[in-house]
C-alpha cells in the first residue's frame, strides 16, 4: 500500500525538527520511534519522550490513502540525510515494514501500531496566553540559558524560570554559584504566573526559534506549556519545585564599576584559562586605575597574565572567579562593551550592559 510520495527535503525538514528529542535508548521502544500521519494532503509528524511533545505539520504528502504509522526516528532521518538533496522518496506499506524509496536505492524498516503511540493531550482551560516574536524570545533564552543547573540534586535548578507579569517577560537560571535574569516588554497586562522549563525544553527551543518576527504563541495551563511557531507545536511538563528568590541574589548598590570591551575581555579570559588548574578553573582579576589584570596558575606552577585597559577610577581589588562562569556570560552576549559592578574581594559581582538593564549576571567569587 502506497502510503504517500514527496520530496527528499519535505520529508527531512520536519522530521529534523522532532526527532532532537528523541532518546536513543528507551525503556520503551516505540518512543524511540516518530508517528507519521497523513490526512489529505497534510503530513503530521510527532515525537515524544513522554514529557515533552513536537509536532510540526506540512503540506507536501501526495498519495490515496490516509494512514497513521510509527518508524525508527533516527534511521529514517539517517537515510534520508544520505540521499541526494533532489530525490524524490515513496514509502509504501506492506505486513508492518515501510519500504523506502528513492531513485534506485531501497530500505525496509520496520514499524510499530500508531494505536500504541503515546500522546500529551494539549492543555485545557484557563491559563495565561501571550504572543511574542521568535527573535525576542530566543534571544532572551540566549541570555540565560547557560546558567542552568546541570544534574543538580535540587532538580528545580535544572531548569530556567519563566515568570509572566504585567507586560514584562522575565527569564531566570541558576545554578547555586551564578544567575542570569533578562526581561523583555509583553503587549497585554498578565497576572503573575512563575513556571519552571526543564532543561531539555529550553534547549530545544533554542534550537529551534528563528531569528525572526514571526509569532510565537505560548500557553501556560496547570502542569504543561505550549508553545506555537511556524508549523511546530511543542508541549512540556513543567517542573513543581520553588524557585530561589533571585531578586535577593541580585546585588544592589555596588560602588565600584569596570566599563571593558566585552570581546578583548572575552578572548584575554580565553587565552588565562588556557593555564588555570583542571579543577578549580580559577582566574584572579586585580583591578586598579585604567587596568585589569588577569592571573592565573595551575599545579605544574605554569603561570598566564593579561593586562586590559579598562575604565575604572575606584580603589584597588583582586578578586578570584570560576573563569568558566565569566566565559560563559561573555559568550553569550552580543553588546561591544560590558559593564561590571564589585563591591569588595568577598562579595558576588554583577555584569550588565548600558544598553540593555533588564540583563543581569551574578557570579560568587571563590578563595584561589
Amino acid at each position: 500500500m502506497l502510503l504517500f510520495t514527496a520530496p527528499r527535503d519535505a520529508l527531512l525538514a520536519p522530521l529534523q525538527s522532532v526527532s532532537g528529542i528523541v532518546e536513543k535508548r528507551h525503556t520503551l521502544p516505540i518512543l524511540s520511534n516518530v508517528l507519521i500521519e497523513k490526512k489529505g494532503d497534510a503530513l503530521t509528524l510527532l515525537a515524544t519522550d513522554i514529557e515533552i511533545q513536537i509536532r510540526n505539520r506540512t503540506t507536501a504528502a501526495l498519495g490515496a490513502d490516509d494512514v497513521a504509522i510509527t518508524v525508527g526516528a533516527r534511521k529514517l532521518q539517517d537515510i534520508l540525510r544520505a540521499l541526494p538533496d533532489t530525490a524524490d522518496v515513496s514509502l509504501t506499506l506492506d505486513d508492518k515494514r515501510i519500504t523506502l524509496k528513492a531513485g534506485k536505492s531501497r530500505f525496509q524498516l520496520q514499524t510499530l501500531p500508531a494505536a500504541d503511540y503515546p500522546r500529551l493531550a494539549p492543555p485545557e482551560g484557563e491559563g495565561v496566553h501571550f504572543t511574542t516574536t521568535q527573535k525576542a524570545f530566543k534571544k532572551q533564552l540566549a541570555q540565560v540559558q547557560y546558567a542552568m543547573a546541570q544534574q543538580d540534586i535540587r532538580y528545580y535548578l535544572n531548569g530556567l524560570l519563566l515568570v509572566v507579569a504585567g507586560d514584562m517577560l522575565r527569564m531566570v537560571a541558576t545554578d547555586g554559584h551564578r544567575l542570569a535574569y533578562a526581561a523583555s516588554p509583553l503587549v497585554g497586562d498578565y497576572a503573575r504566573t512563575d513556571v519552571i522549563l526543564p532543561r531539555k525544553t529550553v534547549v530545544e527551543l533554542a534550537r529551534q526559534l528563528a531569528d525572526s518576527d514571526d509569532a510565537l504563541e505560548v500557553t501556560i495551563v496547570g502542569n504543561q506549556i505550549v508553545f506555537r511557531f511556524g508549523h511546530i507545536e511543542l508541549i512540556s511538563k513543567l517542573i513543581d519545585g520553588k524557585f530561589p528568590d533571585y531578586e535577593r541574589v541580585i546585588p544592589q548598590g555596588h560602588p565600584k564599576l569596570v566599563k571593558a570591551s566585552r570581546l578583548a575581555l572575552l578572548q584575554s579570559l580565553q587565552r588565562a584559562a588556557i593555564l588555570t588548574n583542571e579543577k578549580f578553573r580559577g582566574v584572579r582579576l586585580m583591578l586598579s586605575e585604567g587596568s585589569l589584570k588577569l592571573v592565573s596558575t595551575n599545579a605544574e606552577q605554569e603561570e598566564a597574565q593579561e593586562e586590559l585597559e579598562v575604565d575604572y577610577s575606584g580603589d584597588a581589588l583582586d578578586i578570584g572567579f570560576n573563569v568558566t562562569y565569566l566565559l560563559d556570560v561573555l559568550n553569550n552576549l552580543s553588546a561591544n562593551e560590558i559593564e561590571i559592578r564589585f563591591n569588595d574581594g568577598n562579595a558576588s559581582a554583577l555584569f550588565g550592559l548600558a544598553d540593555d538593564p533588564d540583563f543581569k549576571y551574578v557570579v560568587m567569587p571563590m578563595r584561589i
